[in-house]
C-alpha cells in the first residue's frame, strides 16, 4: 500500500459542524495509523489557500452539510484539480436537495413519499396535508429542522406563529405525508450494500440529537426484519446510489410501515457524505461485515483515486 499525503476537511459553519469535526478527527487517527501523512483542516473561509499550501494527493471531504455536501466545496475542488472522496458535484447538487433527489429517483421506480414546497408563513393558516404530515428543510442533513405535526401536537392548529420550528427559521419548507413504523437505513460502499440497521429512538424520532447523543437511541444491525424487506432496502439503495452517481459511502434512510409489508417501504433521502463518528451507521454496518474502520477509511480514499467527477 502507498503511503499518501491526506488533508481531511473537517468543520465548517454548518449546523452539523461539531459531528462534522468528529467524523474528521476518527478518520485523520485511522489514515495516520495506516501510515499515510494526514494535514487537519478546519474548515473556513481561507480553506483554498489552505489546501492550496497542503498540497495533498487527495483530499478526504468530511465535511456535513452546506457547503461541504452540496456541491459548493467539490466545484473548488474541481477547479483545483484535487481528487477527493464522495460524492462529485453534479451528484452532492442533486441529493442534498430532497425535491431534486425525488425528480431523480421516483420516474426509476425509487418508492418515495409525496410531498410539496411550502411557504412556511403559510403554515400558519392552513395545513398543507392532512395530519400527520412531516415538515422539513429542502437541503438539510442529520434530521435538521424536522417536525412532525400530529393532531396531538403542541404546534398549534394551526401552526401558531410562536410555536418553535423550522419553520421559524426557513421561508420554504417540503412537506410530506408522515410514514408510520421503523426506521431502517443501508450503507452502500463501492456500489455495494454493506446491510440494513434499525434505529430505535428511546423517545421521539430520530432527529440530530437523537443521532449523535449516545444513549438516546438503540442501533438493531442487522435489523429484526423480514428478508424481503431487508433485500428491498438494499437494492433500493445501491440503485439510489447508482442512478445519483453516488462515488464512495452513501447512505439511505428509509422508514417502513410494517402493516403494509414491501408496498410500506419509503425512502427519505440519499446521504452522500455520512457521519464517520463513534456512533455513525456506515462504520457500524462495516463492522458487522468485519472490516475496521481503519479500512473502511482507506477503501473510501482508494475510491478517491480512482477517476474524477462523477
Amino acid at each position: 500500500m502507498s503511503k499518501l499525503h491526506v488533508a481531511v476537511l473537517m468543520g465548517g459553519w454548518s449546523a452539523e459542524r461539531e459531528v462534522s469535526l468528529m467524523s474528521g478527527s476518527g478518520i485523520a487517527d485511522a489514515l495516520e495509523s495506516r501510515g499515510h501523512r494526514v494535514t487537519r483542516i478546519d474548515m473556513g473561509r481561507d480553506v483554498a489557500a489552505k489546501l492550496a499550501e497542503a498540497a495533498p494527493d487527495v483530499v478526504f471531504n468530511a465535511l456535513h452539510g452546506t457547503p461541504g455536501e452540496d456541491g459548493t466545496v467539490q466545484g473548488m475542488l474541481d477547479l483545483m484539480g484535487l481528487k477527493y472522496t464522495h460524492s462529485g458535484l453534479v451528484t452532492s447538487v442533486i441529493a442534498i436537495d430532497k425535491v431534486l433527489t425525488k425528480q431523480a429517483l421516483v420516474p426509476h421506480g425509487i418508492p418515495m413519499p409525496g410531498g410539496r414546497i411550502v411557504k412556511s408563513a403559510s403554515l400558519y393558516e392552513s395545513d398543507p396535508l392532512a395530519r400527520p404530515y412531516v415538515l422539513k428543510p429542502v437541503n438539510e442533513g442529520s434530521s435538521v429542522g424536522v417536525a412532525i405535526v400530529t393532531d396531538g401536537g403542541n404546534y398549534g392548529n394551526p401552526i401558531a406563529p410562536g410555536a418553535v420550528g423550522p419553520w421559524q427559521e426557513f421561508d420554504e419548507l417540503l412537506a410530506e405525508p408522515f410514514v408510520r413504523g421503523r426506521e431502517l437505513t443501508t450503507a452502500v460502499l463501492g456500489g455495494e450494500a454493506l446491510g440494513v440497521t434499525e434505529l430505535r429512538p428511546k423517545s421521539g424520532f430520530y432527529d440530530y440529537e437523537s443521532k449523535y447523543t449516545e444513549g438516546l437511541t438503540e442501533h438493531i444491525c442487522p435489523a429484526n426484519i423480514p428478508d424481503e424487506i431487508a433485500e428491498a432496502c438494499k437494492a433500493i439503495a445501491v440503485e439510489s446510489h447508482r442512478l445519483l452517481g453516488c462515488k464512495g459511502a452513501s447512505r439511505s434512510d428509509f422508514r417502513w410501515d410494517d402493516e403494509r409489508g414491501v408496498d410500506g417501504l419509503f425512502l427519505l433521502e440519499v446521504n452522500t457524505q455520512p457521519g464517520m463518528t463513534p456512533l455513525s451507521l456506515v462504520p457500524e454496518q462495516a463492522r458487522h461485515i468485519g472490516m475496521s474502520y481503519a479500512e473502511l477509511v482507506q477503501r473510501i480514499v482508494d475510491d478517491a483515486l480512482v477517476g474524477g467527477e462523477v
